[in-house]
């Protein structure tokens, strides 16, 4: 069954290249992937949107996520003026850079998901990175709360896509978030 990721974060973020990483791995596993942005003004901090398919068939589908089983947001600034669970599948998942708690999160959504995934992922790439950017920890959430790539798998796409220290130093990331992420059944 393909499962369908949007991802909402802003410009500067990573969100495309959290999309691309993703879908690396799974395709490192053997699965069918899509990966693509969709911008609207191309300015840093202005808001984007970027898309992963993962199935066990080849995917010949070639439109937007309008329907998708799982959000992840970058940035919880988003919750405030966008809907990120417009049109968020029944039983979907929704998946949260954040410090606050479930029930602040619950608030601002305003559809409720069947299950929420949070993650302070803002510090963990400030201790690890020394950068406010989330895109590679917000992944150890996604292989934790969907479990349909491996943290493994992750790691390793992490690794081809940043080499060397860099790599190493956000597949740390990756591996924390995975460690630290809380999924709640809602």
């Amino acid at each position: 069954m393909m499962i369908e990721i949007r991802f909402h974060g802003r410009g500067g973020q990573g969100a495309v290249t959290a999309a691309n990483i993703l879908a690396e791995g799974a395709f490192l596993e053997g699965k069918y992937v899509q990966a693509f942005p969709f911008f609207g003004v191309e300015r840093r901090g202005a808001p984007v949107t970027a898309f992963t398919r993962i199935d066990e068939k080849p995917i010949r589908i070639k439109t937007q996520i309008y329907e998708p089983d799982v959000v992840v947001v970058l940035d919880p600034s988003l919750l405030d003026t966008v809907d990120v669970t417009a049109g968020l599948k029944e039983g979907g998942l929704v998946i949260v850079n954040t410090e606050k708690t479930k029930e602040e999160v619950l608030e601002k959504l305003k559809k409720k998901p069947a299950k929420l995934a949070l993650v302070d992922a803002t510090t963990i790439a400030l201790e690890i990175l020394g950068l406010p950017i989330t895109n590679t920890s917000i992944l150890g959430a996604v292989a934790k709360a969907t479990g349909i790539v491996k943290i493994e798998s992750v790691e390793e796409a992490i690794k081809e896509a940043f080499s060397g220290e860099l790599g190493e130093k956000n597949a740390k990331a990756a591996r924390e978030a995975f460690e630290k992420t809380v999924v709640y059944e809602l």
